[in-house]
């Protein structure tokens, strides 16, 4: 069985300066399916054409963050945000479908100083319902992601794998999955074989990075990743992969792990 790799033009192909120009980019490299983080800072239309023009499937899609420039990285779980959440959330959806998206992750949210974390925990509860239920009509998946709080996000508010699962059953919606993302759940909770065929059942996307440089997987780090591809053909994982990691220089020059792997784009 082949793994379905999805190039995250947020991350990789930053040598080309636009959103828009990296799908031409990724197509170029041979990939036929893209991801990105927030595809809201570049006109909808020059990102839909570009994407046509490319003939690239967009696999998955983020929440508006908010402020980035203030730290910001989403808002679902931010009681004193709630107006611009639902705003930005139709903002999502219309993105979505302009692509042809049909995963949505809904981003958690940074904890303020002194914040009551059972407000946040039942405001994010009430928001990805809302978010899992608007998106049901349009046949887009509803994703929540847990974050480490050890390198990447400290204040991140869904940073426990085994929490997201909980929330997951507790909404109970057919369209509402986990992503799971090597990256942050090796560095969070390690123990991947048995956390993924866990809770496999609950996965909607896959994305990986080596550790904890966050680079492409064949650099030297935590996460042994023949045995990661191994192990997800043993599962029959037949979902995307998507590839969330910083290049350690020329996005093509580092491209060759796929090849040295036996895989393909």
């Amino acid at each position: 069985m082949s793994i379905k790799f999805s190039a995250n033009i947020t991350m990789m192909f930053c040598e080309v300066p636009t959103l828009a120009e990296r799908y031409g980019a990724a197509k170029a490299a041979g990939f036929k399916y893209v991801e990105s983080a927030f595809p809201y800072f570049e006109p909808l239309e020059s990102l839909r054409d570009a994407k046509e023009k490319a003939g690239v499937e967009q696999i998955v899609i983020n929440t508006w963050p908010g402020d980035l420039k203030k730290g910001d990285v989403g808002l679902a779980a931010l009681p004193d945000r709630q107006q611009e959440f639902e705003s930005k959330l139709d903002l999502a959806i219309k993105t979505a479908k302009a692509l042809n998206c049909k995963r949505i992750h809904v981003m958690a949210g940074m904890k303020p100083d002194n914040c009551n974390e059972a407000e946040m925990e039942s405001t994010y509860i009430k928001n990805v319902t809302m978010a899992a239920k608007k998106f049901q009509p349009e046949g887009i998946t509803c994703l929540i992601e847990p974050l480490n709080s050890r390198i990447t996000a400290p204040r991140y508010f869904l940073t426990d794998v085994n929490k997201a699962v909980e929330i997951i059953k507790k909404i109970n919606l057919p369209n509402l999955k986990l992503q799971f993302d090597f990256f942050h759940i090796q560095i969070m909770e390690g123990n991947l074989t048995k956390t993924l065929e866990k809770f496999l059942p609950y996965v909607g996307h896959i994305q990986i990075a080596q550790v904890p440089d966050r680079g492409e997987p064949d650099r030297q780090g935590e996460i042994n990743f023949p045995y990661v591809f191994d192990l997800l053909r043993k599962l029959n994982y037949d979902g995307f992969v998507g590839l969330e990691y910083k290049p350690r220089g020329n996005t093509l020059d580092g491209l060759k792990w796929i090849k040295e792997y036996g895989l393909e784009v």
